[in-house]
């Protein structure tokens, strides 16, 4: 149920009568298909199915929907205690999923991170089974004790009663499954690799500090996919409560690696996504592109193709960090606390405002194309980067830039002060939080009251701009906000349409 885990009790009934299986507690096809799944898995692995009984497992509560195949295990082992083949009081303070293939193999299940974390390790220690590659996955829960199975026989060979011999089919497939080692972080793409663009990377570094959204305007080939993709390496290696939190989401997409262990991930989805591929949905609800971008960067080229619907639908979770997918039946909340780097050219062509090359489009033509960016969705991005395309000569006679790791250095400082200061980075400030510990000096006061008016700033428009300015002061190392940090913040709040083309 989103990224919640709650429990299910799977009780198994048998009594005299005509032999049948029935499955009841609110559960979808796929788990009502595990009858015959459970009874081949049984009978091959070379168990007795009480085929003379009258058997009826029960899936509780009854008011929540099952689905997908992981009660294939627990229903199994519900029939084999009910019927005296292993020992019913030994499954205390044990938890079970899994799917089963017709020869009693265990299958990986989805969400096996999510599933672990959801466990009370801290009170009642609970011991959780799941197939080995499952389980590799649910052992990076913190203080997790989790057991994988290859077979059936496994998990049933822990479970005999007192005096009991284990099944000679049984193989060497238990086993407990410790944390998963930390990778050394992969190599990722240098920013020294970008020529020149020496604003954008300014940007860039600002909008890690202080974790700003970033619109990269420009026509074509002149980097902004280049710099959107070496944006991860800027930010500060992730925390372990981010590295968890990040894991789980994948898990529920069946995306997890544990050789991504800890790394920012950048989704960049096409624009012909749909608002549920990037916002998540469906029923059961599951998690957009935004939420596998939560804590890591999500890259929206070609940012005007994306659907009206899709674009507006980020405005939320760029505001509250979450989305909630609401159904008619239950809802689900997801986080989504990403940084959004949006990349356009400025109109249909690319070339609108170009020294290099001449624009064909009409003004009219242009004014559409960027009108299919709403007011609302630009205000709550904080900062606005023309891209401008290098001459040839320019190009190849600039030397290597800066590299990601000095920039990524100066980054941490920077939120090790927002940190210290206010606990949470600088995106983050509201209300009297925010006036508490902006520290503006009266003439940068005076400066942005000014520019607030004659541009036309909404409410939003300056408080973001604002929180531009107290990025920029903090690394530059500085406890207040003085008129040249809010004239460089200013830089970032301009309009896409230039004065001419």
């Amino acid at each position: 149920m989103g990224l919640q885990a709650p429990a299910v009790t799977v009780e198994v009934h048998l009594a005299n009568g005509l032999p049948s299986l029935a499955l009841v507690g609110l559960a979808d096809v796929e788990v009502k298909e595990a009858r015959e799944r459970v009874r081949c898995a049984i009978v091959n692995s070379g168990l007795e199915f009480p085929t003379n009984k009258r058997i009826t497992v029960n899936l509780a509560p009854a008011d929540l929907p099952k689905d997908s195949g992981r009660f294939d295990l627990p229903i199994a082992l519900g029939i084999l205690a009910a019927s005296g083949q292993i020992d019913a009081a030994r499954l205390h303070g044990w938890e079970f999923a899994g799917e089963l293939s017709l020869s009693g193999e265990l299958r990986p299940v989805r969400g096996a991170l999510a599933t672990s974390l959801a466990l009370p390790w801290g009170q009642t220690p609970a011991r959780l089974v799941l197939p080995l590659d499952s389980a590799a996955e649910a052992a990076c829960a913190p203080q997790a004790e989790v057991y994988g199975a290859a077979h059936l026989l496994d998990v049933v060979a822990q479970l005999l009663p007192p005096g009991a011999t284990p099944h000679d089919r049984a193989s060497a497939g238990w086993q407990r499954m410790p944390p998963p080692p930390r990778q050394a972080p992969r190599a990722l793409l240098d920013l020294a690799e970008v020529k020149g663009q020496v604003q954008a990377k300014r940007a860039l570094e600002i909008a890690a500090a202080g974790s700003h959204a970033v619109l990269l305007v420009g026509p074509p080939g002149s980097g902004k996919s280049m710099l959107a993709h070496r944006f991860a390496g800027l930010l500060p290696p992730m925390t372990e409560q981010e590295a968890v939190e990040s894991a789980a989401i994948a898990s529920l997409c069946g995306r997890f690696q544990a050789t991504q262990w800890g790394q920012r991930r950048t989704a960049h989805p096409h624009h012909t996504a749909s608002a549920v591929a990037l916002v998540g949905g469906g029923s059961p609800p599951k998690p957009g592109e935004i939420s596998l971008a939560h804590h890591g960067t999500l890259f929206l080229d070609e940012f005007p193709e994306f659907s009206r619907s899709a674009l507006e639908a980020l405005r939320e979770p760029l505001e509250t960090g979450c989305i909630t997918i609401a159904r008619a039946t239950h809802s689900a909340e997801f986080p989504a606390r990403f940084q959004l780097i949006a990349a356009m050219n400025p109109c249909p062509c690319g070339f609108w405002g170009s020294a290099q090359r001449s624009c064909r489009c009409t003004p009219d033509q242009v004014a559409r194309y960027q009108g299919k960016l709403s007011g609302p969705l630009l205000d709550r991005i904080d900062l606005h980067v023309e891209v401008h395309s290098l001459p040839a000569e320019q190009l190849l006679a600039s030397a290597e830039g800066e590299r990601s790791q000095a920039v990524q250095a100066r980054v941490a400082q920077a939120r090790a002060r927002a940190l210290q200061r206010q606990g949470c980075s600088n995106q983050l400030l509201q209300g009297d939080a925010l006036e508490q510990h902006l520290q503006l000096e009266d003439s940068a006061a005076a400066l942005v009251r000014k520019a607030a008016d004659r541009l036309g700033w909404s409410a939003r428009a300056t408080h973001r701009a604002l929180r531009v300015a107290r990025t920029i002061a903090d690394l530059a190392g500085s406890p207040h906000i003085a008129s040249a940090h809010v004239a460089e913040a200013m830089q970032y709040r301009r309009t896409l349409v230039p004065a001419s083309p």
